[in-house]
């Protein structure tokens, strides 16, 4: 009994020491180079492509959504081969959108500045200018790839709200489509020092019964520098590869 007592108390300060060891998250900070990484010991396989898990939590589609949806040919299933897939990312080089843009398996990095925060992916270099000087989101914004977004502070978490996304992306590697009444929230989170969380939610009355909602975790990488990734046309050399072009 004492052995297993004994055993007990070191593992718990084992674990207190691994805690104590986090460094705290700083007050409105999240810059830094950010890369994913799912909490241990969960299985959540499906963030490569997609919000929700498809066989247990799909998203809640309008008729409209639903017919979109059976319209599209993603890859990433296996289902399509990259000449039969219509993927505008893959048969295209169309930029991602938001908040597909999540799903390329590259870091991103942000930078605050005194009224904008800079959200910078690897992937293609696409910049997000999120404006943090007060300003409204617009009445009629255009439709841009990757929106128009505000952001504002709440206590330490960063809220950024996006609109005015062009309807030619999809919001996720399944091919789920979204109208121009997308409005995409997200809320950064620094759980500490080295941890973030990122929750996201996606409304669209035309495409979306109701709210689809998920969350995604990332570590700090402070020792890296984004690279260069770019479409650049691979993709397309891809599919003409399958159809035996040269």
């Amino acid at each position: 009994m004492r052995l297993l007592s004994g055993i007990v108390v070191a593992l718990a300060l084992a674990s207190s020491v691994l805690v104590a060891q986090q460094p705290p998250a700083p007050s409105r900070d999240i810059s830094g180079v950010w890369f994913m990484r799912n909490p241990p010991g969960t299985n959540r396989a499906w963030t490569n492509f997609t919000f929700t898990d498809p066989k247990t939590d799909p998203p809640a589609l309008t008729p409209w959504g639903e017919a979109r949806f059976k319209e599209a040919k993603d890859s990433n299933g296996g289902t399509y081969r990259l000449d039969e897939t219509n993927d505008p990312v893959l048969t295209k080089c169309y930029p991602p959108g938001v908040p597909r843009v999540y799903f390329h398996p590259y870091p991103f990095e942000i930078l605050h500045t005194p009224k904008q925060t800079l959200l910078i992916y690897e992937y293609d270099h696409f910049l997000r200018r999120v404006h943090t000087d007060g300003r409204k989101l617009p009445e009629d914004p255009d439709l841009l790839w990757m929106g128009t977004s505000v952001g504002r502070w709440e206590g330490n978490d960063l809220v950024v709200e996006t609109i005015g996304l062009d309807t030619r992306t999809w919001l996720d590697r399944l091919g789920h489509a979204h109208s121009d009444k997308l409005k995409v929230t997200e809320r950064f989170r620094r759980i500490d020092g080295t941890h973030m969380q990122l929750d996201i939610t996606m409304d669209d009355p035309i495409a979306l019964a109701k709210p689809w909602k998920t969350t995604f975790y990332y570590e700090l990488r402070p020792q890296w520098e984004l690279g260069e990734i770019s479409c650049a046309g691979d993709y397309l050399d891809w599919t003409k590869k399958e159809k035996g072009e040269k």
